[in-house]
């Protein structure tokens, strides 16, 4: 079976921002590091692609990056979970990120539904544009919003917990719509 640009889609979980724990996480942006793990992503995607990304300054510059292009449309549906601006050393938030794509609803988190809703529609709105004009859709997004996302439609394995712990700073889920599968690219791709 042949995959067309309708049927398929490419989620880019953003490249590693510059860690600042005066600042929310939702404004972070990368740094040289990030930026430069973002462009060697470049020759293994579509550059005749349409791009869109999070509003979320490491999600959309991760996307500038790999299109080579400045102007990236965003869209607010594919920001990360919401949750409370407070800081936490990094093994202290990934065990509240574990649980919560494990199901758990921490106070203050975004519902579950509401990720998953919010995305989907993110997700029908930006189908609808690249196949106006013939092209796969990439997504800039966040780990676990497009875990919670991805759970809600494909089985991912081992777990969804599992499969969000093991995402990289910037990493490649390519999604087959019509053979309803979703996996991460190997590094080599």
């Amino acid at each position: 079976m042949v995959v067309t640009g309708q049927d398929r889609l490419i989620l880019i979980r953003h490249a590693m921002p510059e860690i600042d724990p005066q600042t929310p996480a939702e404004l972070w942006h990368l740094g040289d590091e990030g930026r430069t793990a973002a462009r060697a992503l470049r020759p293994v995607l579509a550059q005749l692609a349409h791009y869109v990304a999070s509003t979320e300054p490491k999600a959309f510059e991760t996307l500038q990056e790999i299109a080579g292009d400045p102007k990236v449309p965003t869209d607010p549906g594919f920001a990360e979970v919401r949750r409370p601006r407070r800081w936490s050393d990094d093994y202290a938030y990934r065990i509240a990120a574990y649980a919560y794509v494990e199901g758990a609803c921490h106070d203050g988190w975004e519902p579950h539904e509401e990720v998953i809703d919010r995305f989907d529609t993110a997700v029908a709105r930006h189908t609808i544009l690249a196949a106006a004009c013939n092209r796969t859709l990439i997504i800039g997004t966040h780990g676990i919003a497009l875990t919670i996302w991805l759970a809600s439609r494909y089985s991912l394995h081992p777990s969804p917990a599992q499969f969000w712990a093991a995402l990289r700073f910037p990493d490649i889920i390519d999604v087959d719509r019509a053979a309803g599968t979703a996996y991460r690219r190997r590094a080599s791709a």
